[in-house]
């Protein structure tokens, strides 16, 4: 007995030291998990380390890269870095030898803790390199041989046939197109990956995307199948019939590398031993929907021993390749599924089915009928006031779907090169009943992670929260859109700048807006100036508004605080300075009051219930508010990168930048030439202001929005800034006084409405249930969702310190109000899990919070005086070794290395106890 107890014993100490280690996990190459088709010649590294002790950070690591067998051999490694003293675990950068093109490497790292502790190698993780040369490249482009429907455009399909007879190692297909292409061998989908090769500056930047095919081949006979849609390349885009943007033939560039166990390899190319035709698909557009007649499969069409001897041959065309880059981001790809929750008919007599949800994506329908049976799927957002199908809002977009059965039993449709952005269906022409399990809403948006999670005591809140995160869904498909449901959908550079570092919130972005930004920078114009959407499909004339084409500096300065992403900014950098040096350019003695400017688009129209008054900001004060604004985020990046001589340079023209505004457009006793919530919100918020004149600035601000009626009156433009502006000098009740109001106009109100998605305009259905005008009244429009920055930040009060961006060095400080009695909000930073939950009950605040490993914190806890604030039931005073804690402004401080901690202190926060949604 006394023997087993002793070895209990020994296996809970060494289980206790194992716990005590620090393990290294969730490993990533260029912010993704073991990705394969990587044309970065200088990847970086990123690791987290897990420990459940307290005040945890990395002192050194090491670095071992090669071949798996490489690794666990410890020799013929291609890089190691030995043990390096650094903190950094994050976007550490690959300093081997030159990577090769289409090769796989392991890699893997293991820390020293600043304990002077080991941590065990970590699992291994792998990246494979993607075509580094355009002379890797043997495949040729083909279009199809036979003469194109040009009105319908079926898609046309392509394959090829081949054989292996030896076993297969590995095998790794490239493939791009000019339009959207779904690829399969022997049948089977290659890769999970929608609307591929996703959206870009097509003559300038096109996009391939690489596959891990192994599994799809067989020994003997292969084949390979390739379906053609018009997509974004030569489909319609924006208005008037607009098509062909980037050309008007389809084409496809499709590669295969097969190695063999015997040391040999071969290539599959596209050339012109591949034939064509048309199947299934006869019409496919992004905004019109797509038809498929089920008669005119071609079964096994992708496998071998098809008899394709109707088909036509194919054509071999001069692309250019040395615009391929392989696609870093992460690819659109199906997400939630939805059920129809309702299916019912309207007062007009049509069947329709409600699926819960405003969505983007598609219906999965199946059916079972005669032979040239019709059944058609329209789109919709919402119902009209006597609860009709309304489709007014999508403009000229049919948002359709046409599937003709075949007659041959179940048969099950699925549209493959569109999406619709929708809530509900109509259906026509079904043979049978409607019954819910026969059809399937599916969600499609870019993979980006999950990262922030944000609930509280206030169930609209949490709906809110819910819609902003949809409204992200729903319009991150490759390109940040607008909107995704009416003949639009475009890249619209103002929305996605005032929506970003919400959306670095809610998911990982980084990648998404790298990509993006490229061609941002792609499209930018010699001038300097920026387009209004991005890929630029309205023309040169269509550029350089304030607040729209700053994307150009906000974007890239928002993805450094969020990630510390140096690389992005310093890549960004020329079209930072390129769109100042526009602004600077079109200006006269510092002042810019030329050119054309959406403004603050969309601001509060007059409404008799609020005194027949309009919010109209001047669209020259804000064009300078803009003007200084991204001139001091080019400053901040040049700091970053060491461009001293830019830092003096710019520093200069701001100064003059806003001297300029006060001169023009504050009087001398501070009032703002426009009286609007918008001008006092930028003036304060982009400091254009002298420091004397700021606080009753902010005075001001308060008394315009309490002539609304506790109402915001802010556009595009000024929405994303008011309830920061308003915390930043003290006016957090009036900030939550806003977030809580739930008539219109507020964020609330399309909550109290049934919206599950961020509106467009704050009433785009009126109290009377009417519609703003179908013109522009999107359901499904991200930009105001901005507010969840705010709530982020100051509710939960999770942000990054400028000094330790991405998250390295973290700032917490909760601000409390307006009748909440708990806040819980989470973020999954570079790090690791980082948590601000706080609560009030019996009295008491209590504020839990998580820090992750190799980061330290400044937590700052509401409070009268430290002493009676208590840690896990400990004098707060004991976290600190000189035994101190300070004060700031009602707030006790106390900086912290990572673990869990509690926080308690006595409440008598009035704010926080009694409600003042609508004083």
């Amino acid at each position: 007995m006394k023997r087993l107890i002793a070895l209990y014993i020994l296996m809970q100490f060494f289980s206790m030291i194992s716990l005590a280690q620090v393990k290294v996990e969730h490993l990533k190459t260029e912010n993704r998990d073991n990705p394969i088709g990587l044309d970065v010649v200088l990847p970086r590294f990123s690791w987290q380390l897990n420990s459940v002790k307290r005040n945890v950070l990395q002192a050194a690591y090491e670095i071992r890269l090669g071949h798996e067998s490489s690794l666990s051999k410890e020799s013929g490694l291609d890089w190691q870095t030995g043990k390096v003293a650094s903190d950094s675990s994050v976007h550490v950068v690959y300093k081997g030898s030159p990577l090769q093109s289409g090769k796989r490497y392991f890699w893997q790292v293991r820390v020293w803790d600043n304990a002077g502790k080991a941590s065990d190698w970590s699992k291994p993780a792998f990246f494979q390199m993607a075509l580094l040369n355009p002379s890797d490249w043997k495949a040729k482009w083909i279009e199809p041989g036979f003469v194109e429907d040009s009105v319908l455009r079926p898609s046309p399909i392509f394959r090829k046939e081949f054989s292996t007879s030896r076993k297969i190692s590995r095998a790794t297909a490239y493939i791009t197109a000019h339009g959207l292409y779904e690829a399969q061998i022997n049948g089977k989908r290659v890769g999970d990956a929608y609307l591929t090769p996703g959206w870009t500056s097509y003559n300038k930047r096109l996009q391939y995307q690489v596959y891990d095919v192994a599994d799809l081949l067989q020994q003997g006979a292969n084949a390979v199948g390739v379906t053609l849609g018009s997509g974004w390349y030569r489909g319609f885009l924006a208005w008037g019939g607009n098509k062909n943007s980037y050309g008007k033939d389809a084409a496809l560039l499709f590669q295969l590398q097969i190695s063999y166990n015997d040391g040999t390899s071969e290539t599959i190319i596209s050339d012109e031993s591949w034939k064509s035709s048309t199947g299934a698909i006869r019409f496919s557009e992004i905004y019109h929907g797509e038809t498929i007649d089920a008669r005119q499969e071609k079964k096994g069409w992708a496998t071998a021993g098809y008899n394709d001897k109707e088909w036509s041959g194919v054509k071999v065309v001069n692309h250019p390749m040395n615009v391929l880059v392989a696609t870093f981001n992460e690819p659109i790809q199906k997400h939630e599924t939805f059920k129809p929750i309702k299916i019912f008919t309207t007062p007009k007599g049509e069947q329709v089915i409600d699926f819960g949800q405003n969505l983007v994506g598609w219906v999965i329908v199946k059916a079972r009928g005669k032979s040239g049976d019709t059944i058609k799927i329209n789109h919709a957002e919402v119902l009209d006031k006597k609860g009709n199908f309304y489709t007014e809002n999508l403009r000229a977009a049919k948002s359709e779907g046409n599937y003709i059965l075949k007659g041959e039993g179940d048969e099950v449709f699925e549209p493959h090169f569109t999406f619709h952005g929708f809530r509900y269906i109509k259906v026509t022409g079904y043979p049978g009943e409607l019954k819910p399990e026969d059809f399937t809403a599916i969600a499609l948006y870019s993979a980006m992670q999950p990262t922030g999670s944000f609930t509280s005591s206030n169930p609209l809140i949490n709906q809110l929260q819910h819609n902003i995160e949809w409204g992200q869904k729903g319009n991150f498909l490759d390109v940040p859109t607008d909107c995704p449901q009416r003949d639009e959908r475009l890249g619209w550079t103002g929305d996605a700048q005032v929506f970003s570092r919400t959306a670095s919130f809610n998911m990982d972005v980084n990648n998404f807006f790298a990509k993006w930004l490229k061609d941002v920078a792609a499209d930018q114009l010699p001038n300097g100036s920026v387009p209004f959407v991005i890929p630029n499909v309205l023309g040169p004339g269509s550029s350089g508004s304030a607040g729209w084409a700053d994307v150009a500096t906000i974007v890239p300065w928002n993805m450094y605080l969020a990630y510390g992403d140096k690389r992005l900014l310093e890549e960004q950098y020329p079209s930072m300075k390129a769109w100042v040096r526009y602004m600077t350019d079109s200006s006269r003695n510092y002042l810019w009051n030329k050119g054309f400017h959406f403004g603050d688009w969309l601001s509060f129209m007059v409404d008799n219930d609020l005194g027949g008054r309009t919010a109209i900001t001047d669209k020259y004060l804000i064009s300078q508010c803009f003007y200084a604004h991204s001139t001091q985020l080019l400053i901040n990046a040049a700091k970053v990168l060491g461009k001293m001589e830019d830092v003096s340079k710019y520093t200069a023209l701001l100064q003059n930048i806003k001297d300029a505004f006060v001169k023009e457009y504050v009087t001398p006793n501070g009032r703002m030439v426009s009286g609007t919530q918008t001008a006092y919100v930028l003036a304060l918020h982009f400091d254009m202001l002298p420091e004397n004149l700021r606080q009753q600035a902010a005075d001001r601000l308060v008394d315009n929005i309490r002539s609304y009626g506790n109402h915001i009156s802010t556009g595009f433009l000024g929405t994303p800034y008011i309830c920061h502006v308003l915390s930043r000098y003290g006016k957090t009740d009036v900030a939550y006084n806003l977030l809580l109001q739930e008539t219109f106009p507020s964020w609330l109100y399309p909550v109290k409405r049934g919206a599950t998605t961020i509106w467009e305009r704050w009433n785009g259905i009126r109290p009377d249930s009417t519609f703003e005008p179908a013109s522009m009244n999107s359901f499904n429009h991200y930009a105001y969702g901005a507010i969840g920055e705010w709530m982020y930040q100051v509710m939960a009060g999770i942000d990054t310190d400028n000094e330790g961006v991405g998250y390295k060095k973290i700032r917490i400080k909760p601000q409390a109000g307006a009748g909440f009695t708990n806040v819980d909000a989470s973020l999954q930073t570079r790090y690791g899990l980082l948590r601000s939950a706080w609560k009030v009950e019996n009295g008491k605040f209590v504020l839990d919070v998580e820090i992750p490993a190799n980061t330290t914190a400044v937590i700052y806890i509401q409070a009268e005086k430290p002493e009676l604030v208590r840690e896990s039931g400990k004098a707060l005073a004991t976290l600190n070794q000189n035994g101190k804690v300070e004060m700031e402004q009602g707030y006790a401080v106390i900086k912290v290395g990572s673990g869990k901690y509690q926080f308690t202190t006595d409440w008598k926060n009035e704010l926080a106890l009694n409600s003042s949604s609508n004083k």
